[in-house]
């Protein structure tokens, strides 16, 4: 698509007073038939909660556009600046591909799979998060607030502290942050700590993801930490930039999710859902991408295992299970692929009939609509992630049951198991354990599971995506001394 029909004039450098950098815009590229400007926005809840704030404080979105060698100028769309950050085809293999999910992202998640260390991956990671940091200082007014998104740039706060000591910069960790004998593997955890303690406020999904970054930063760089609080100091002693670090667990946007489960189609749909299935009496769903984190493994032994002692049929019960596509052209994912579609056809093969099949696998991305209409056609959500910084599914399967009716199978090793406390816990490595859950899920007494949704609903209800962005904001606001 030509440039000229997608940009706008270019924005005026320094006029943003508040600035959100995250490794991808908050838009997706559609046809012009489809959009005005050829863009739309990008589903997700870190969109929703900043858009209004994008609306009232002049905002401005630094990100990458999604299309590698490609340069564009700045652009406005739905009451956001937008600007691009543009990446090569070999940045994209190394800073992305490489460092930030084959490096960070396994040692994140406690080694779940082997993380790689190369050299070459590194230095794209520091190429790159030099540039997303000099978009942000080109782009923010004086005084302005920049909020850094993630572990693909956690680099960025301190380059960006050294182009504009005058910003108020917060970051946020959305994945979950390794004790330090974990982390202690990364060749450059110094520069990785130093980078994330130049920011005023570090937010985590989990006070235990705060607790060990602190000890990281004690023991890594030497810093001084007292009451979630870091002094950075200079040569001769003095204080120049204190930095916290705190718990602040994401959430969604609870308002959509309710609308939809009480549309007549989605309900309708749900219901279609059901009888496609053949009427079941009970059907147990699994959202995920397509990530060796998720516990999508663990989960089809369970099941499969219950299959084969008769526990279950395929006549009582069936198995949706939402696989979408994740990064493909890494090994550890292509690999973990052939494992579930090895493991689905032997299970199909063995219980299938010609009414009833054991598991309805969809390797598919599907708009919320769809989503929320499995979550109605599903007594029994089974989340049974690895390790997890929240994992946002569970917490919108809770949130479509208005009447109070269904079950949550939820891993212990997620964010959400510390706000979902009425949830039917587990440790997904325990197979046994894991099969005895969703057995008690499947013939949850109605009182009981009434009890358990409406618990979980408080919370979410109280504790919405908004609710995230206007704390941590709130809190950056009392903590960040810019000079």
């Amino acid at each position: 698509m030509p440039e000229e029909t997608i940009s706008k004039p270019a924005l005026h450098p320094g006029s943003s007073d508040f600035i959100v950098v995250s490794n991808r815009l908050p838009v997706d590229r559609v046809s012009t038939e489809d959009s005005d400007d050829g863009w739309r926005r990008s589903p997700g809840g870190l969109v929703t909660a900043l858009a209004p704030v994008m609306a009232s404080r002049e905002g401005a979105w630094v990100g990458w556009h999604g299309a590698p060698d490609e340069e564009l100028a700045p652009f406005h769309h739905e009451n956001m600046d937008l600007i691009p950050v543009a990446l090569s085809a070999d940045e994209v293999e190394l800073y992305y591909e490489g460092f930030s999910n084959s490096t960070l992202w396994p040692l994140y998640h406690d080694v779940i799979a082997p993380p790689e260390f190369h050299r070459t991956w590194w230095d794209a990671y520091r190429k790159v998060n030099k540039r997303f940091a000099a978009a942000a200082a080109k782009t923010a007014a004086h005084g302005a607030t920049v909020w850094v998104q993630d572990y693909q740039l956690q680099l960025v706060p301190q380059y960006l502290r050294a182009l504009r000591p005058d910003l108020s910069i917060g970051f946020f960790n959305h994945i979950p942050f390794p004790p330090p004998e974990i982390f202690a593997q990364l060749p450059w955890r110094a520069e990785i700590i130093d980078g994330l303690l130049a920011a005023d406020l570090i937010g985590f999904q989990r006070p235990s993801d705060a607790a060990n970054f602190l000890r990281s930063a004690r023991r890594f760089v030497g810093a001084g930490v007292k009451a979630a609080q870091v002094q950075i100091k200079d040569e001769e002693g003095s204080v120049v930039h204190i930095s916290r670090a705190a718990a602040f667990p994401i959430s969604i946007d609870v308002t959509t999710i309710q609308e939809l489960a009480v549309r007549p189609d989605i309900i309708n749909r749900a219901r279609q859902i059901r009888e496609d299935l053949g009427n079941p009496r009970t059907i147990l769903l699994g959202v995920d991408r397509l990530d060796y984190t998720k516990g999508i493994t663990h989960r089809l032994k369970a099941y499969g295992e219950l299959l084969n002692e008769g526990t279950l049929t395929v006549e009582d019960a069936a198995m949706i299970q939402v696989a979408s596509p994740s990064r493909e052209r890494v090994e550890s994912y292509r690999l973990l692929r052939e494992e579930v579609d090895g493991m689905v056809g032997r299970m199909n093969g063995q219980f299938d009939t010609i009414l009833h099949t054991a598991v309805r696998y969809l390797h598919h991305s599907y708009p919320v609509e769809e989503m929320v209409a499995l979550y109605l056609a599903a007594d029994v959500m089974l989340v049974t992630s690895l390790r997890d910084g929240m994992n946002l599914v569970a917490k919108e399967y809770v949130a479509a049951r208005g009447d109070n009716t269904g079950a949550l199978v939820l891993s212990e090793f997620t964010g959400a198991a510390d706000q979902l406390k009425s949830a039917l816990l587990v440790n997904p490595h325990d197979i046994d354990g894991l099969k005895a859950a969703i057995m008690r899920a499947v013939h949850l007494a109605p009182g009981e599971s009434s009890r358990r949704m409406r618990a979980m609903r408080r919370q979410i209800l109280t504790h919405d995506v908004q609710r995230w962005s206007e704390d941590f904001l709130t809190t950056l606001a009392t903590q960040a001394t810019p000079v």
